[in-house]
């Protein structure tokens, strides 16, 4: 049979090698991993205080143990919430650990009983794995691969079927024993459940913290850090995709390249500062003003593309010139530094067997046809 000493040394390994790992992604700044570390080194401190049974005071082996355990789940909850944006408020957990703490001294010294000290930390553990299960489920983000949220999700279940299960197994005596390193069945597939699932959720916050960054270099490679607006890359991107949707089902695909008039002026006279601001400010006029399911990003410097699906290119003319003329009456105090400008529009619509490319050029040749005739208008390609 396994020695439960030998297993809690094993957890103790598996959450110190996890506290090495997320103390090389603190720089990151990723929300929750702080809570995270936090977590790891409670959770060794709090098992090499249980691992002293023998050798140390009944406070230290049991009180300060348990509760250091119980404060790391805790953390690691917390962590879940500030990673997730929320700043739930979690003082009845803590009060919860509080209680524990004082149920453990009193079933130590006052009215010593080890099973009800066993069924008490397992209840309330059994609450935390249970409430980090129904967060990680409930705040797992849509757009995100799910698989790093089912995982944590997953080894924060059977944790907590666990302590329930060891709970009543303790809390209704059916189980003898006196000290938590005893030698039993019971103990040590309770134990060795532990040690198996345990580090799984160490990982797994491992693998949501790298999940944040992949999303950050994905948003790097995809969203222009200035305006919000799509990177040329992943416009054209898009581009191509809704191109070959067109060609196969028929429907008519609209292309329309914006360009904000006399831009170099407005860094000349105002400086670069201002001129970052008019494209910030222009990117999400227009993102407010699509319809659901239009495509826009930044092609590069102050030109901008917008791709309208199930639209021809007299509908895109009607919803360009709309965008126009709304930002021409709008108030100067909504526009950054009551700085006015306007902007020109070149349309087209897919044909036949082309390239986007081609759709491109096309509209692209119409915005200069729209620029040679005034600026501050709508032109769909001859």
């Amino acid at each position: 049979m396994f020695n439960p000493l030998s297993i809690l040394l094993v957890t103790i390994l598996s959450s110190g090698m996890a506290l090495a790992v997320l103390g090389s992604l603190r720089r990151a700044a990723i929300p929750g991993v702080s809570y995270w570390i936090g977590a790891n080194a409670a959770a060794v401190l709090g098992l090499l205080c249980a691992a002293l049974q023998g050798h140390a005071s009944q406070w230290i082996v049991i009180v300060v143990a348990n509760g250091l355990v119980a404060l790391a789940l805790l953390w690691l909850v917390a962590g879940c919430y500030r990673f997730f944006g929320r700043a739930g408020h979690l003082w009845p957990a803590y009060a919860g650990v509080l209680a524990m703490s004082l149920g453990l001294f009193y079933w130590t010294y006052v009215a010593p009983d080890f099973n009800a000290r066993v069924a008490l930390a397992s209840a309330l553990h059994a609450s935390l794995y249970g409430l980090l299960f129904v967060t990680v489920l409930r705040l797992r983000p849509a757009d995100r691969p799910r698989y790093a949220y089912y995982f944590v999700a997953t080894a924060a279940l059977l944790l907590g079927a666990g302590h329930t299960t060891r709970g009543i197994m303790y809390g209704f005596h059916l189980v003898a024993q006196n000290t938590l390193l005893q030698v039993t069945p019971a103990n040590v597939m309770f134990l060795a459940i532990a040690i198996l699932v345990q580090p799984f959720l160490s990982i797994g916050v491992v693998m949501l913290a790298q999940d944040r960054l992949a999303e950050r270099l994905e948003r790097l490679a995809n969203i222009d850090d200035l305006t919000g607006a799509l990177a040329r890359r992943a416009f054209l991107a898009r581009g191509v995709a809704l191109l070959a949707a067109s060609q196969h089902d028929g429907a008519p695909l609209a292309m329309a390249i914006l360009d904000i008039d006399s831009f170099k002026a407005v860094n000349d006279n105002y400086g670069h500062a201002a001129g970052d601001q008019v494209l910030a400010h222009f990117s999400a006029f227009v993102t407010r003003h699509l319809r659901t399911g239009d495509v826009f990003g930044r092609l590069g410097g102050e030109e901008f593309g917008v791709l309208c699906p199930a639209t021809s290119t007299a509908e895109a003319v009607i919803l360009l010139d709309r965008l126009r003329a709304l930002l021409g009456t709008a108030r100067s105090t909504d526009l950054p530094r009551g700085l006015r400008y306007t902007f020109s529009v070149g349309v087209d619509e897919r044909r036949r067997d082309e390239s986007l490319a081609q759709l491109m050029a096309r509209a692209d040749g119409a915005l200069y046809a729209a620029k040679a005739s005034g600026r501050d208008r709508v032109m769909a390609a001859a």
